[in-house]
């Protein structure tokens, strides 16, 4: 077991990172450069990052993952970088960190990197609705891991909430009082956030209903954290949505009109930053917002494409959205950073997955006038024509056609308004029994 060290007080964390693959299996990131992407998640939740280190293993140890002599040299490497904070980069499964935590020394907090996600989460979450959703699936994730963990964690937990309250890294969400009671009242706290998560969905889904109502197209924008996604509705939109060069910088979902180069306009919306092995709980937790995809009639897919792996944030990104059975709606690819680019682009593949794709730099507003123009065409190939006779005495039908923008050409005729529509499909069908030769047949 590790020595124990001294820590001046208010010092940061500092943490050891550890990356652990089966030799036949790596993931969409090499093992290198997943570990790069933990030190940027670990700088982001406010640690400092010592040292790092990485073992490729024929099959995982059931015990501790790792095999203990490689153990020994993490424990070793703790004491003389003077770190406080073990992170392993993929999840630990709780017989892995109750095993692993036997051998820290009290002053050693281990974490994974699901922990350190919600960490995060619990940092930046800005309302009341990111907030429950953090602590949903930070109360998921620690449940089957709290019962062994109870007296070691509360030895180091400093209380906060999921909020951002004080407390170490890990640790934020729940706090003491929590870590100190039993499994039943953890899953009562569970119920109620679900119960409460299913109102803000209720909400949502009347929000969506009256956007529908409007007849404005909706469109979403998806990308892995930090591709520059709330830059991008900034820009589009005149808006001032913040926006920063950090993972995660914004959680909570932005809805902003923009106007297209024909005058029409859309309901653009951001969303939660995606990652690779982003935990499942958080997915599930907010899946309200998530939500807000699948009702889309357009996905755009901002990718940082002056990132080393770009290729691989992409192909993360269409993991997630098939996850969340998004995988249908048509996307747009925006390459955004083309400023950072020296040179021609770099190739990527994953073309042949959307309608078209285009290159930006939303920082420097280049670029954004094809785009608005590339979403109108997509927009545009998503509708149908329809020709309808509304009667007079139906001027309500009419009246909500015409602040929909769907009517293209009008005349007056004595059973009524002669409509040619272009409207989006999926609003088409409460509009047939108008069409003509429904009319024309009663």
């Amino acid at each position: 077991m590790s020595q124990k060290r001294f820590t001046p007080a208010n010092a940061r964390d500092r943490a050891f990172l550890l990356g652990v693959a089966l030799r036949q299996e790596q993931g969409l990131l090499s093992i290198d450069d997943s570990l790069s992407e933990l030190e940027l998640l670990a700088e982001t939740a406010g640690i400092d990052v010592a040292g790092r280190s990485s073992q490729l293993v024929r099959q995982f140890n059931p015990k501790t993952m790792i095999g203990s002599g490689k153990l020994e040299e993490i424990l070793e490497q703790l004491a003389l970088l003077n770190a406080n904070v073990l992170i392993f980069d993929d999840e630990l499964s709780p017989r892995h960190q109750r095993e692993i935590e036997k051998q820290l020394s009290e002053d050693i907090r281990l974490l994974d990197r699901s922990a350190l996600i919600l960490d995060i989460f619990a940092q930046h979450a800005r309302t009341s609705e990111g907030a429950l959703q953090v602590e949903l699936a930070q109360y998921e994730y620690r449940l089957p891991r709290l019962a062994r963990q109870w007296t070691h964690l509360a030895r180091q937990a400093g209380g906060g909430s999921a909020r951002g309250g004080s407390g170490g890294v890990g640790l934020r969400g729940p706090g003491e009082t929590q870590l100190e009671v039993d499994r039943r009242e953890i899953a009562r706290k569970i119920t109620k956030l679900k119960g409460d998560l299913e109102q803000v969905r209720a909400h949502r889904r009347l929000h969506r209903a009256r956007r529908r109502r409007s007849g404005l197209p909706l469109v979403a924008l998806v990308g892995y954290t930090n591709a520059g996604k709330s830059t991008l509705i900034n820009a589009l939109a005149n808006a001032d949505v913040f926006a920063a060069d950090k993972l995660f910088a914004t959680l909570d979902p932005t809805t902003r009109r923009v106007q297209l180069p024909d005058g029409s306009e859309i309901l653009l919306s951001d969303t939660v930053g995606f990652i690779q092995k982003l935990p499942t709980t958080l997915i599930a937790a907010f899946r309200a917002t998530l939500e807000e995809v699948l009702e889309t009639d357009l996905i755009l897919h901002v990718a940082d494409i002056s990132h080393r792996n770009a290729a691989q944030q992409i192909e993360a990104v269409e993991d997630t959205l098939a996850e969340i059975d998004a995988a249908h709606i048509p996307r747009l690819l925006v390459l955004n950073k083309i400023d950072s680019v020296d040179g021609a682009l770099p190739e990527i593949g994953h073309i042949d997955n959307y309608v078209e794709t285009m290159a930006i730099s939303a920082r420097h507003r280049q670029g954004l006038d094809p785009l608005l123009s590339a979403i109108r065409r997509a927009i545009e190939r998503q509708r149908t024509r329809l020709d309808v006779v509304i009667p007079y005495q139906a001027g309500k039908v009419y009246s909500e056609l015409n602040d929909k923008q769907y009517i293209e050409s009008e005349r007056t005729s004595e059973t009524g308004w002669e409509l040619s529509l272009r409207l989006p499909q999926a609003d088409a069908v409460a509009y047939r029994p108008f069409a003509v030769g429904e009319a024309e047949s009663k």
